[in-house]
């Protein structure tokens, strides 16, 4: 077996599982707020769409994609990235692919060159398939904190000699677990970074069309490259998904894009791989990615949850609203009450039946701190009534320490 399985660190709610054996939970309806899986219902033209195209089944999909599909996908990224129409294309492009989780550790084993000084570098706190992707391709993960004020990635206290020893350099904007949204001039600066030292820039915007201001959509990799010149869009490449955008997590389907000659090897990779994507859902995919308001109705309902949830909470926890995602990154030290994340975890459990995911559990140490150190995480995807008495209980709990 592959040795570096031994360096696999247990997954999140597997951690979360074991925090909280043998804790009895207060006698109230579980409320969770644990894992960031979209509770929202589905587009009803999808289930429509599968049954008439279940046909489709009968035959092996290309792992290039449906043109058709493609298509749907280089005019939604052209839209909704104020794209020129000549600037993209779906044939040099585009690859569909089974959610972004799948393409990203797929793209690391890629596009990593395997040795003792080969680095991914990833923000802390972050998604853990990061870090196992860059494990099982035999480079080391190099963790990037998160700023306490801004939530991002502070890229400026990263030492040259990490640079040089960079191969891929993985962003998520917005980002999972703190919500934050990278500016367009960060994400520009990446850029010439990765030109200088000849990296990958990996940019997961998986969560890119949740966001609270209609007027204001979080900026985008391919968008940044474009406004440089750059329609070559060279050593970047984005991730994006229907889980969290259309609430089809259940469906794994997304796309990756960017650099032509990048995709051509990793298009490669994958029909070695044997992970096309089934017919029917190609064709309820290009469906989702051609309707938009769908999508619109799906972010006014998370606005009315994080309204409801930071009205009730904000006056007993310091926590900021979260420019996208669907998350909450509170501090679990309140009003001089000292209480580290898993305690709180596992007393707010036993106390509400409400639960959490400690921030040390999405994080590692590194640089001599462990940025998820007294925090929590909080993924508002239940319904409206169980995100107000969540935030209810949560306020009770607080109060009471």
């Amino acid at each position: 077996m592959n040795p570096h399985l031994a360096e696999l660190q247990p997954y999140p709610f597997e951690r979360l599982a074991k925090l909280l054996a043998g804790t009895t939970p207060a006698d109230k309806k579980a409320i969770y707020w644990s894992i960031g899986e979209p509770k929202h219902a589905a587009p009803p033209f999808i289930a429509e769409i599968i049954a008439k195209e279940i046909s489709g089944l009968s035959n092996y999909p290309l792992t290039i994609g449906e043109g058709e599909l493609r298509e749907a996908i280089c005019d939604w990224l052209k839209m909704r990235f104020k794209l020129e129409p000549d600037s993209l294309s779906k044939d040099k492009h585009i690859l569909p692919c089974n959610g972004s989780r799948e393409a990203l550790f797929a793209f690391v084993q890629a596009a990593v060159t395997p040795g003792p000084d080969a680095l991914v570098l990833m923000p802390n706190p972050f998604y853990q398939i990061y870090e196992g992707a860059a494990l099982l391709a035999g480079a080391r993960p190099y963790f990037l904190n998160v700023d306490a004020q801004s939530l991002l990635p502070d890229f400026d206290s990263v030492p040259e000699a990490i640079w040089q020893q960079c191969q891929l350099l993985i962003i998520c904007t917005p980002g999972n677990p703190t919500g934050a949204v990278m500016p367009a001039a960060q994400i520009e600066k990446l850029v010439r970074l990765a030109d200088q030292y000849d990296f990958v820039l990996a940019s997961d915007e998986c969560y890119s069309e949740l966001y609270p201001n209609e007027d204001q959509p979080p900026v985008g990799l391919l968008e940044v490259c474009a406004g440089m010149g750059r329609i070559d869009y060279r050593r970047c490449i984005v991730f994006h998904s229907l889980s969290k955008r259309s609430n089809l997590p259940g469906m794994r389907s997304g796309f990756i894009a960017g650099d032509a000659d990048i995709i051509a090897q990793f298009k490669l990779y994958r029909t070695y791989h044997g992970c096309a994507m089934s017919p029917p859902f190609q064709k309820a995919s290009t469906a989702a990615w051609r309707d938009e308001p769908h999508v619109v109705a799906n972010r006014a309902l998370y606005r009315q949850k994080f309204s409801a949830v930071l009205e009730t909470i904000a006056p007993v926890m310091k926590v900021a609203p979260a420019q996208g995602a669907f998350y909450l990154w509170p501090e679990t030290k309140t009003d001089g009450t000292e209480i580290d994340e898993t305690e709180f975890t596992r007393l707010l459990f036993a106390r509400e039946n409400l639960t959490v995911v400690p921030g040390t559990f999405l994080s590692r140490p590194a640089q001599g701190i462990n940025p998820g150190a007294n925090h929590v995480r909080m993924a508002l995807v239940a319904p409206l009534e169980e995100c107000i008495e969540g935030a209810q209980r949560l306020r009770n709990f607080v109060e009471s320490l």
